[in-house]
């Protein structure tokens, strides 16, 4: 079992919003170290979220959109006698929170010709209405561990 972790970094909460989880989402949209890019992006997707779900808190939407892409259990490779074995897990909170925010980007990112924040935005909208293609990886995650059940006594 891990032993907790002492000093762990705690992202700040952003400025617009006063929210640890979209400061957090921040960084994780930011590349080399860009953080004002990223914060005028992650502005921007929630400005249109708020125009197209014609809502005053695009943070409701946020948070609905993590909720449903969070995934409770992940299959983890574990050797066992020469033979590797997908082993389903159940997944930490802080690793749930990561998994779901890494989905949404990673889906925003492999749409093509529009600007980052309205893909973001469009993927995030659609994760609150449990679609798009964060929720479909995240279902694809639970029938692997589902498929794989009967290795859950190979758990560490």
């Amino acid at each position: 079992m891990r032993r907790k972790v002492k000093n762990r970094n705690v992202a700040k909460a952003d400025l617009k919003f006063n929210s640890a989880e979209v400061g957090k989402f921040i960084n994780y949209c930011m590349w080399s170290g860009k953080k004002n890019t990223a914060t005028q992006i992650v502005y921007r997707a929630f400005d249109a979220i708020a125009e197209k779900e014609k809502t005053e808190n695009p943070i409701e939407v946020f948070n609905t959109a993590l909720k449903n892409t969070a995934p409770s259990v992940e299959v983890r490779s574990r050797r066992v006698g020469g033979a590797n074995y997908q082993v389903p897990r159940d997944v930490r909170p802080e690793r749930r929170q990561y998994l779901s925010m890494k989905w949404i980007i990673d889906a925003a990112r492999g749409k093509k010709g529009q600007p980052m924040h309205l893909k973001l935005a469009d993927e995030i909208i659609a994760a609150s209405k449990n679609d798009g293609e964060a929720v479909r990886k995240k279902e694809n995650t639970h029938k692997m561990a589902e498929a794989n059940k009967a290795f859950a006594h190979f758990a560490w």
